[in-house]
C-alpha cells in the first residue's frame, strides 16, 4: 500500500510549528533521502518507509528538550518512537511499517550494527543536512565519508555537496 508523504509533512510541521530550522532541517533530510533511496532503487516499500523515517527522525528533539534540557540524540532515541508512532498511527500507516519507522527514529543518531538500506540512508541523509548546517570543515566531511557513508548515490551527493575529491 502506498502513502502520500503531503499528509505526514504537513503534519511535522504542524507539530514543529514555531520552529522554522527544525522543519527546514527534516525536510532538508527528507529530500537527500528520496534521492538517494530512489538512486539506489529501493523497493517501494523500503522507500516509504525511509522517506517517512525521514520526516519524523527528529520528532523526539520537542520533548528531549523539556524532559533533559537537551536535544543530544541519545535523548531524541528514547523520546522519539512513541510520538512517531501516535502520529504515523493517526495517519492510518501499516502496523509493521510504523514499527520499522520508530525503530529508525529510535536508532538514526546509532552509526554501528546498521542494518537495512532504509537505515543506511536516512543515516547518510542526515549527515548530508548536518554537515553543511553545523558548517563542518572538511577534513571533518572527508572523515564522516570514510566512516559512515557506504551508498553510492549517497557518497556521490556528499562529494557534490562539498566539492571532494572522488
Amino acid at each position: 500500500m502506498e502513502f502520500r508523504m503531503g499528509p505526514l509533512v504537513a503534519a511535522m510541521m504542524e507539530y514543529e510549528r514555531g520552529v522554522p530550522q527544525r522543519i527546514n532541517h527534516f525536510l532538508k533530510v527528507y529530500s537527500f533521502a528520496k534521492l538517494i533511496g530512489e538512486q539506489e532503487n529501493l523497493p517501494a516499500a523500503v522507500q516509504e518507509t525511509l522517506e517517512a523515517a525521514a520526516v519524523v527522525h527528529d520528532i523526539g528533539i520537542r520533548p528531549s528538550l523539556v524532559k533533559y534540557q537537551s536535544s543530544g540524540g541519545n535523548f531524541q532515541e528514547i523520546e522519539g518512537p512513541p510520538i512517531a508512532r501516535e502520529l504515523l498511527a493517526r495517519l492510518a500507516f501499516p502496523e509493521d511499517r510504523i514499527e520499522r519507522i520508530c525503530f529508525l527514529v529510535g536508532h538514526h543518531h546509532t552509526y554501528q550494527d546498521i542494518d537495512g538500506d532504509d537505515y543506511r540512508i536516512l543515516v547518510e541523509a542526515d549527515f548530508l543536512v548536518n554537515l553543511y548546517e553545523e558548517k563542518t570543515d572538511k577534513q571533518s566531511v572527508l572523515k564522516v565519508r570514510k566512516n559512515i557513508f557506504r551508498t553510492k548515490a549517497g557518497t556521490k551527493a556528499l562529494n557534490d555537496l562539498f566539492a571532494l575529491p572522488e
